[in-house]
């Protein structure tokens, strides 16, 4: 199907070490779809969570829709994320042992409806965001050295 990303979770990957994905849908008002179209969506602080067997993303905000009046809704409510019974028993199970945590990652068009990318991870220590920063670091300066390789051999020649 046609895939297009809407917005990604830019602390999900530094602040949690993601084991397993899962898709789910989520529940919208019209104003907020209008809203997501014009890409005005922020995943940034959001977190999922379960309560009585269902889903919820909080702290997903959604700008009002310029046009929307009355119908604008409140931009950071909770809202329901739609899965499988037997997904939602998967999460409960991994959510029980200790420190795992449900993460959004993106949001995006599959088609004409909104999908959330759900993931599953365990909190990172202050120790392994270093050592990913220090990778990043490392693998920024590999490129910029082939790079640099690169131009010197086209000059000689």
């Amino acid at each position: 199907m046609n895939t297009k990303l809407i917005a990604k979770n830019p602390t999900a990957h530094h602040n949690y070490q993601i084991e397993d994905k899962m898709e789910a849908g989520i529940v919208l008002t019209g104003t907020e779809i209008k809203s997501i179209r014009a890409g005005k969506v922020n995943l940034k602080d959001s977190y999922a969570y379960i309560k009585n067997s269902e889903v919820f993303i909080s702290g997903m905000h959604i700008s009002p829709y310029e046009h929307g009046n009355i119908f604008n809704k409140d931009p950071l409510r909770n809202r329901k994320l739609l899965l499988h019974k037997k997904e939602i028993n998967k999460l409960i199970g991994l959510t029980k042992q200790k420190g795992f945590s449900l993460v959004p990652i993106s949001i995006y068009f599959s088609g004409s409806l909104v999908k959330v990318d759900l993931g599953i991870g365990k909190g990172k220590k202050l120790y392994d965001k270093r050592q990913d920063l220090a990778k990043k670091d490392a693998q920024k300066q590999i490129a910029i050295n082939i790079k640099m390789c690169n131009r010197d051999v086209s000059f000689r020649t």
